[in-house]
Parts: C-alpha cells; structure tokens; sequence
C-alpha cells in the first residue's frame, strides 16, 4: 500500500484529486487544508506527499523545508496555481520531484508522477532488500562452514579484520575458499555499503593491466575510444580484492605501491590525481615470502600489502568439517535443483574422510553435486561418490591417509605391476625378500595376476 498525502486548501479541488487517485486500490490518500495538521500528522510515515503552493497558514515553500528537516528522502510533488516559471525552478532546485501546474490536466499529471516515484521507491526498496540480503549471505558465520579448530582459528582473525581498515592478505591452497573469506570481511565491516571490487591478476594480460587498475582517458593507447574508470577508481569508498597477487608483473608492482603509499592515482593518458579510500584485500596460493626471496616479488610492495594475514588451512587438516560440508552442498543441491532431500551411508562418510582433496571444498562441492546426481534413493553411498584426482602420483600419494602397511603393499603392488608380476625382480628392485612379496600374495593383500 502506497500512503499518499494531499495537502490543499481547495476543498473541492483537493477531494477531486483524492478521489482519483483512490481510484487505484493500491493507494491510501489522505486529504489535509493546512500545513499544520500535515506536519502534524507525519508520524504516520507518508510515502509521498502532494502539497499546494498557496496555504493559509504558511507558504507551500516553508512547509517543504519543513517536511525535509525531518524527511530529507520523503519525495514530494508541488501542485499550484502559479505559473510562474522561477517558482517551479525554486522548488525544483529544493528537491521537489516534480511541479505540476493547477488546470485541467492536473490529475493526469499528478496520477502519472506518482507512477513514477512509485517505481523508484520499490526499485529503492529492492535495493536496500538486496543489500541486506548480501549481508546476510556473507554472515561469516553462515559463509564460511565449519566447526574444526583451524576454521575456529580463521574467525577469530576475520573478527580482528573488521575492528579496523588494515589491509588483509588471504594465503591457501586453491579452493580454500580465499575470496569468499575476503568478501566475508568486506560485508561485515564499516564499508559493507561500497563497492566489492575484486580483480583476478592471473586472468589479465601483462599489457593492460595498468589499465584495469587504474583506467584510461580517451585516445591514451590504441582502442581508447573513451575515458574508462579502473578499478580502484570503482572501488573508491570499499574494498578491493586482488586475487593471485604473487603473478602481478614486477613493472606494474611499482606502480601498485606508488599508489598505496601517495593514496592517489592517475588514469593511463592523465594528468588529474584521483584520491583513493580504499581497502586492500589480496591471495595467493604461493608463499609471498618465498616470492620475494626469489625476485619475483617487491620487498617493499609486500610489507605494505601484508597487514593482517590470513592462511587458509586445505580440507584435509580440517577433520570432521568434509561432513559438515558435505551435508551444507547436499542440502544446497536439493534446494536449487527441488530435488529430494538426500543423507550419506557410513560408508559413503567415510569415503570422504579418508580422501585427501586436492581441490579442497571447491572440489568436494564438485564430488557432492555429482553424488546428488547419481544417487538413485534417498540416502548416497560411497558407490555414488567419484574422486578425479589430478595431481601427479607422488602429490597424491603422499597425501592420502594410510597405515605404513598399506603404503608399502602399494608401493609392491605398483611395481609388481611395472615389471609384469614379476617377484624376483620387484624384490631386487626394491631391495627386499621375495618372501615378504609371496607372504602378501598369499595373505590376499596382493592379488598377482
């Protein structure tokens, strides 16, 4: 229900527009003769207000400043007889939304401005319920799942994040989860309101990085065919999130840090410095350290991205948090797919436990999103999970859990394989008897074939 105030000494001419504007059920009008009873009665939060230039006690004008004093986004419409173009300009330059002239088209008029502010004010509305949606969504609580002690660990720095404006530098394996943590701490923090920009470094050529950053003005390079913004520029007030900072060329770094330390910048081709009030949020999946030992990285450009570190620990150090997870996608996939709701057997549980992801939660998403699917009842075995491991056999080796035994069954096993099922050779080989080859063979631990 939109609340409509009409404010008018015209008796008649007031209930005309009342009674058209009731015409649309969705409209609640109510009709005042003075500034002094509308004034009084704004405690019943009007949503749009129609007031006459000429009344009897104060002036159209007054009463409008009045209103802002304690409603500067209330919008309001100025109906009156005055066609005197300077008074409509005055009104206009107060802030009036529109001002409509007292004649026969005034209904008309009116009726089609209110459809239009109505529009704004629900665009308005969608808006803000979008902004508290995306808080919400970022709840890090909510965003970042998990009950183990390292994550445990993570919440307390990301608490220590949004006391202040330091920068924060986010460190983890691939799939970790890095820009859901730094978009954690941007919506939860004072600038939650500003812009999110965050910007790949892996995904833009060396060439135009400059550019990206920190825009261009018309005819700067070939193909500058206007003035363009960069993404500092864009985040000005809010967060920027330089994702895979440690592949930014060692010749864009300078400049990088230039522009931290001046707080300022300046488009490609310009002169004007741009003032910059923005928070630095970058990841990496390498050791920066490392990086800077090695050259490839600015001493000086590190120390003043570091601030407040954050490392991301991989899936496999976080214990029972696979489940935890598991069971958040499982539920995630039945809501967006209207599928049925679906558990894990034992076995399915403890497949997952016992696998190592190298692809971390962005992997086990991939994994329960296809067990979802092959699942042909309510509840998902371990026959409907598949793991599609990428990583070089040492990596993966290495990183499974297992006793020493069944390491060293898989080490015989892999070579009983590459020499043919050959025993005495395997044995040689590896510099142990045949006898603890046939001891495992015969104890099934070994089918040679």
């Amino acid at each position: 229900m939109c609340k409509i105030f009409i404010v008018d000494d015209d008796i008649f001419f007031g209930e005309m527009l009342k009674y058209h504007l009731q015409l649309n059920p969705d409209y609640e009008v109510l009709l005042f003769n003075n500034a002094k009873d509308c004034l009084s009665n704004l405690y019943l939060n009007p949503d749009i207000i129609c007031i006459d230039f000429g009344l009897p006690d104060i002036q159209g004008d007054e009463l409008f400043i009045q209103i802002k004093n304690i409603y500067p986004d209330l919008p309001i419409i100025v109906i009156s007889g005055q066609e005197n173009i300077e008074v409509a300009i005055n009104f206009l330059k107060l802030g009036a939304k529109d001002y409509i002239v007292k004649n026969e088209h005034t209904k008309e008029l009116l009726w089609n401005s209110i459809m239009r502010l109505k529009e704004n004010i629900s665009l308005k509305q969608e808006v803000e319920d979008l902004k508290d949606e995306l808080e919400k969504k970022y709840t890090f609580e909510k965003t970042i799942i998990g009950q183990s002690h390292p994550i445990k660990s993570i919440f307390s720095k990301i608490n220590k994040a949004l006391t202040s404006n330091i920068n924060v530098s986010i460190t983890g394996e691939t799939g970790t989860g890095k820009e859901v943590v730094a978009k954690a701490i941007h919506y939860n923090s004072s600038r939650k309101n500003k812009p999110f920009i965050a910007v790949n470094m892996a995904a833009i050529p060396k060439e135009l990085v400059e550019s990206e950053f920190f825009g261009h003005e018309k005819g700067a390079f070939t193909g500058a065919t206007e003035r363009a913004s960069g993404k500092f520029e864009q985040a000005n007030g809010g967060t920027i999130f330089l994702d895979e900072i440690a592949e930014l060329d060692l010749n864009i770094q300078s400049k990088l840090l230039r522009a931290l330390q001046e707080r300022e910048i300046t488009r490609v081709g310009g002169k004007q410095k741009i003032e910059l009030n923005v928070r630095i949020i970058t990841a990496t999946h390498k050791n920066l350290a490392q990086e800077v030992k090695k050259g490839n990285f600015r001493e000086d450009l590190y120390y003043r991205i570091i601030g407040l570190p954050i490392e991301l620990p991989p899936l496999r150090e976080r214990d029972q948090d696979v489940l935890i997870l598991a069971k958040h996608f499982i539920d995630l996939f039945a809501k967006e797919n209207k599928s049925k709701p679906l558990s894990l057997s034992s076995d399915a549980r403890k497949k997952l436990l016992d696998y190592h992801f190298p692809g971390n939660v962005r992997e086990l998403k991939s994994v329960v999103d296809l067990a979802c699917v092959m699942c042909d009842h309510h509840e998902i075995t371990a026959e409907d999970i598949n793991f599609y491991n990428l990583e070089k056999d040492s990596e993966s080796f290495l990183n499974e859990q297992k006793t020493l035994k069944q390491y060293t069954t898989d080490i015989i096993l892999h070579f009983l394989k590459k020499n043919n099922n050959d025993v005495i050779k395997t044995a040689k080989l590896l510099d142990i008897g045949k006898s603890t080859i046939y001891n495992l063979i015969n104890n099934l631990e070994i089918e040679n074939n």
